[in-house]
């Protein structure tokens, strides 16, 4: 109930404060633009319209932060193109005409005013008309005395006295009462939906597409480091190991003749080193694509990683149902990349790791009890997964106080 009267108030004095506004806002723009636009064959309208599409930017920066509380969305602002480094006088003048934002803003704060009118109206009768009823048994004891005073009951035909215009004005009032907050907040949402499609719509467009350049950018990012990490392991490992195979081998090969104990005793040697240079490769390989990923879900294949880790493992797993597959490997290699990091440096003795989904978000959430330190900062193992993660729309948050304990959370959309 409290957060219902809330969001009545917050759109009754949207609607009640803004309706002045409006009409101000109207009447200076209109003028202006009238004004400049008759005068601008003889150059004097220029600054008169520029001077407008100021005016239209404030009144519009006011009616954006308006929209953020009726929305319930945080506030947008547009991004104005400034005038160029060393512009003159006259070109930094007339620099509000060159943006397309500036005349939105100018075509709101005209059109704005019947949207306006009608959500002021509508506020005002949905308040008038509980407040006039409920009311009514005070004030229409001396009203019903007034004589040749004809009532709206009796109009209509119910009748005439006190007794039946106070049931008829208090059901009136009742009923008006009951809409108040569904025709306030349809009037509050007619003005504002008109005004987030001229005031915020290209601007959250603009955000849309440079979130989406960024998450690309961050794909990259993190592909780069993944194939740079990739080749440094495959370096630093199975590629050192098959030298020294072939090493082994060659060796055997001469002993063959002259000693065939000798020779036996490399070939079993180097047998035990084929064995660890393919479980080596099977482990860089379950970093790239797991099978078990793909064939059988996120639960399992988090499972498998939970049973490989050298510290134990808490894990609750909520979800049964597959995803995409971008999704799901996103949420595998953070729980991977995380465990891995864990295991190495936080000197924890225990690792809970949660999997659940929040209506559109996958949540990991992954907590351990050692020292702490860990954020995302770039040059850190972390970065890395905020960049994978951002590539699918994700974000990772990392709380880690030195002295632990750690807890990191990745939220991945999963529409």
């Amino acid at each position: 109930m409290r957060s219902l009267m809330r969001r009545v108030l917050l759109d009754t004095r949207y609607t009640l404060v803004g309706f002045p506004t409006a009409v101000i806002g109207f009447v200076i723009m209109v003028t202006g633009f009238a004004a400049g636009l008759g005068t601008a064959v003889v150059w004097i309208g220029l600054p008169l319209l520029a001077g407008t599409l100021m005016v239209a930017r404030g009144f519009a920066d006011a009616e954006r932060g308006w929209l953020s509380d009726v929305l319930k969305r945080p506030p947008v602002r547009p991004r104005y193109r400034p005038a160029p480094s060393g512009a003159g006088r006259i070109r930094r003048l007339v620099n509000p005409m060159t943006s397309g934002q500036s005349w939105l803003d100018l075509l709101h704060g005209i059109l704005v005013f019947p949207f306006a009118v009608l959500s002021f109206v509508l506020t005002v009768v949905f308040w008038s008309l509980p407040l006039a009823g409920l009311t009514y048994p005070l004030y229409g004891i001396i009203t019903s005395r007034i004589p040749g005073n004809v009532e709206l009951p009796e109009l209509l035909g119910f009748g005439e006295g006190y007794f039946t215009n106070s049931i008829f004005y208090v059901s009136v009032g009742l009923a008006s009462a009951l809409l108040l907050p569904f025709t306030v907040r349809g009037a509050a949402l007619i003005r504002a939906g008109f005004g987030r499609a001229l005031l915020t719509g290209v601007a959250e467009l603009q955000e849309r597409i440079d979130d989406l350049a960024e998450g690309r950018a961050a794909a990259v990012s993190a592909e780069a480091n993944a194939l740079r990490k990739l080749e440094r392991d495959i370096h630093d490992g199975p590629q050192q190991r098959l030298v020294s195979l072939a090493m082994e081998l060659s060796r055997a090969q001469r002993q063959m003749g002259k000693d065939p104990e000798a020779a036996q005793a490399t070939i079993k040697s180097a047998i035990t080193a084929t064995r660890e240079t393919l479980d080596e490769l099977r482990a860089l390989s379950r970093g790239i694509a797991p099978p078990i990923l793909s064939d059988r879900g996120l639960a399992p294949a988090l499972a498998a990683l939970a049973g490989r880790c050298t510290i134990p493992v808490d894990l609750d797993v909520q979800i049964v149902e597959r995803f995409q597959a971008a999704t799901e490997n996103a949420i595998y290699f953070v729980c991977a990349e995380t465990l891995t990091n864990v295991a190495k440096h936080s000197r924890a003795t225990v690792c809970t790791v949660q999997l659940l989904r929040i209506g559109d978000i996958l949540m990991l959430t992954i907590g351990d009890d050692g020292v702490g330190g860990a954020h995302v900062a770039k040059g850190h193992g972390l970065a890395g997964l905020a960049d994978r993660l951002r590539a699918v729309d994700g974000e990772l948050t990392v709380q880690s106080p030195d002295g632990g304990p750690t807890v990191i959370v990745a939220e991945v959309p999963c529409r």
